[in-house]
């Protein structure tokens, strides 16, 4: 991230987390640095390198990077829509130019990426070859399909619930090392204002990207508290809210290096019980600080959002 002065920064952070938002939502219409610019209150000359500075990523570069693991993400859920469905909505010109774009940043076709993704869990890393370049290739998940099967029996309360609309303040991280940090400057922020004495409130975390198309650093999660009043934010701290609806919620007591295979487990359980996610982002509610636990373990619910 560039040098900026640290109040500086939060404005920008702070104009950047609504486009991020306003991008995210929009992807499937004209994404101008124009229109962009004057959402997040900027000239777009200046918005261009607060954009890059903040995000470490051009805004094109983005847009292109969000759209295409777009595809990758319909690509897994929805094997109705056909490719050249795709490639209209997302502004390709042509089923080739969504293919080359593809292949470009997964190396295989998006027929071929579909046709894995369907056949086996697995996600996705990069490697260097010998040329320096970066390769993106699949990795099969060590645990077999029954063995994830087996975990989530041996480990999970499965409820599919409707849920109401939930406010939060969240802090933006890119890159899934930067969550710590997000959700220690929010817990400074929230402490004083004396949110933490509300007997419901509650942590959670929203994943804006899925590990499975988009590589680690580039993820985008949001650390978030629980609203239960009106609270002013500004800065770094922003407003979002998680829409009521429908949602396969799996409850896990498990250890923090057990995340990741209880979400495998609970997206299994979804493809096998015919359930299809919505066009909403999965989060976690934190019920328990794991530090104190005897066991050193995480209580959490899982939300997965369902047509």
């Amino acid at each position: 991230m560039a040098s900026f002065d640290k109040e500086v920064q939060i404005t920008y952070i702070s104009s950047v987390n609504k486009a991020l938002q306003f991008m995210d939502d929009n992807l499937d219409t004209n994404l101008s640095l124009e229109t962009i610019s004057k959402v997040a209150c900027f000239s777009p000359f200046h918005f261009h390198r607060i954009f890059k500075a903040i995000t470490n990523e051009t805004l094109n570069s983005y847009i292109n990077r969000k759209r295409i693991e777009k595809v990758a993400s319909v690509l897994t859920h929805k094997p109705e829509v056909s490719i050249t469905e795709l490639s209209l909505l997302f502004g390709f010109n042509s089923n080739s130019s969504l293919t080359r774009a593809f292949k470009k940043y997964y190396s295989i076709s998006p027929s071929e990426f579909r046709r894995q993704k369907s056949s086996r869990f697995s996600k996705i890393s990069k490697i260097e070859s010998k040329n320096g370049q970066e390769q993106v290739v699949f990795e099969e998940y060590i645990c077999s399909i029954n063995n994830l099967n087996n975990w989530i029996k041996m480990n999970a309360k499965i409820e599919i619930k409707e849920m109401a609309n939930l406010e939060l303040a969240y802090v933006t991280s890119i890159g899934e090392h930067e969550v710590t940090t997000a959700f220690d400057t929010l817990v400074k922020w929230a402490t004083p204002l004396g949110l933490f004495k509300h007997p419901d409130t509650k942590m959670v975390t929203i994943y804006h990207d899925s590990f499975k198309t988009t590589t680690p650093e580039k993820v985008r999660i949001s650390a978030c508290i629980t609203l239960t009043e009106p609270v002013k934010v500004s800065g770094n701290i922003g407003k979002t809210s998680i829409e009521k609806g429908k949602f396969i919620v799996g409850s896990f007591v498990i250890g923090v290096s057990e995340f990741e295979k209880s979400w495998n487990s609970l997206f299994l359980w979804m493809a096998e019980n015919g359930y299809k996610k919505a066009d909403r982002n999965p989060f976690e509610i934190y019920h328990n600080d794991y530090r104190i636990h005897p066991e050193k373990k995480c209580i959490v619910d899982y939300f997965i959002p369902i047509l």
